[in-house]
């Protein structure tokens, strides 16, 4: 397998990716070829042994023709436009979430990518489907759950940041931070499940964080099958559990646990259960543990469309935007102290 000279833009962030591609995930498929930030020191002590070439401005990297693929690790709040200047300067892109506050210029950047035959993917929603989402959707066909009814979501962390003066602390760049940068994961899972959202009401608090910014949330959310949907997304909450994404998943007839409770493999990244109703006593139907769960960047999905082939059921542009206009839905609920349409 030839591996492919990826650049990286961006390293606060990006530094992660840095480390994913060189022994992680990605170290197959990519490697390490350049390093783009305006902090030059940031990027050459982060240069090592690679012997990567360091950039301090991105037309500089776009301008190398040694670089045919680059990562996209800058804040979300205007990255429609650098998306574009990277595909129409032949560039492959993989970014990540939350994808860019601007549907509209969302949208426009995706279609711009497919008319240009250009490769942009992110971590989420990622470009197909995860391995839990996809059991889930299976397990609705295969058991004959009926309609997806209601969801409760949790993720959590312990942070105690101060303020530093990045997008973080700008509560216009950084919307219900919680929500924003760990709940987005929980959005972009709900909505292939639950199709398009109508409105949304929310709940935000500042316990511990030293930023301007909530680090407690709650948003709610009615789609317009009917179905309604919680998300719980809190800095605040250090019990050695993190980032768990866990949901309880109600369908007319069964109930989808994913990562719920204390019990559980942690030497696993995702376990699924389903029970159902069994002459009204509850049953365990099916269960499954997964060692790749929504929110993983899909790096072998992204070497094979870098390389030309063709997905079936890749994520559509609309799709990717239903996740943000939710976050557009939830920013004007913040505003108004109470519900907003989506």
């Amino acid at each position: 397998m030839k591996k492919i000279p990826i650049g990286i833009i961006g390293l606060n962030f990006g530094r992660h990716i840095v480390d994913q591609l060189r022994t992680g995930l990605g170290s197959e498929y990519f490697t390490v070829a350049a390093l783009c930030d305006i902090d030059v020191e940031k990027a050459t002590a982060l240069v090592g042994d690679s012997g990567a070439k360091v950039y301090d401005d991105i037309d500089k990297l776009l301008a190398d023709p040694e670089i045919p693929v680059v990562g996209l690790f800058t804040g979300p709040n205007g990255r429609a436009k650098l998306l574009s200047k990277i595909i129409n300067a032949g560039k492959d892109v993989m970014t990540t979430k939350p994808f860019e506050l601007d549907t509209d210029a969302a949208l426009a950047v995706l279609f711009e990518a497919k008319k240009l035959g250009r490769v942009l993917h992110l971590n989420s929603p990622a470009p197909l489907p995860s391995p839990d989402i996809a059991k889930i959707l299976e397990w609705k066909e295969k058991y004959n759950l009926g309609l997806a009814v209601g969801c409760r979501t949790d993720v959590w962390v312990s942070y105690r940041e101060k303020a530093d003066g990045s997008w973080y602390d700008d509560p216009t760049r950084c919307p219900v931070a919680p929500i924003f940068r760990l709940g987005i994961y929980l959005i972009n899972d709900l909505v292939p499940i639950f199709g398009e959202a109508e409105r949304v009401n929310l709940l935000s608090s500042r316990i511990f964080t030293g930023r301007p910014t909530p680090d407690n949330a709650q948003l709610g959310i009615q789609f317009k099958t009917g179905a309604l949907a919680n998300i719980y997304a809190s800095f605040c909450v250090l019990d050695g559990d993190y980032y768990r994404n866990s949901l309880t998943l109600n369908f007319e007839n069964g109930t989808i646990y994913r990562n719920v409770g204390p019990g559980r493999n942690e030497n696993v990244s995702c376990e699924l259960t389903l029970i159902q109703s069994d002459n009204n006593k509850r049953k365990v139907v099916d269960n499954v543990e997964l060692n790749e769960t929504s929110g993983i960047y899909q790096w072998h999905n992204f070497y094979k469309a870098v390389n030309g082939e063709k997905f079936a059921n890749e994520i559509s542009p609309e799709q990717i935007v239903a996740g943000l206009k939710i976050i557009n839905a939830m920013i004007k609920a913040e505003q108004s102290g109470g519900v907003a349409a989506v």
